[in-house]
């Protein structure tokens, strides 16, 4: 595998591992309250982890197609995502 589909799915993983423990924290939420912000936030972290998912495979079975100039921004978009979702994990921490 090449360095940068290796970065990428590397990620892809690290959001996934966010995301797994959002959506364990909602569900607690869901089952404590059966408010329905918290299915909806379980649906949207689901559709989050499904992304990576389909993106971490694609990093590897489509290494050969990937234009080396593309990885600086699909980087950026990998980079971007885990802030975010870093920082809501922190919030909901509160």
């Amino acid at each position: 595998m090449e360095s940068n589909s290796l970065i990428l799915s590397i990620v892809s993983v690290a959001n996934m591992a966010i995301l797994g423990v959002l959506i364990g924290m909602f569900a607690k939420m869901y089952v404590k309250t059966k408010a329905e912000l918290p299915l909806g936030m379980i649906v949207v972290a689901s559709m989050l982890f499904l992304h990576n998912i389909i993106g971490a495979m694609g990093y590897f079975t489509m290494e050969p197609y990937f234009v080396p100039e593309t990885f600086p921004y699909l980087l950026g978009v990998g980079i971007a995502e885990l802030i975010g979702l870093a920082i809501f994990l922190k919030i909901s921490f509160e």
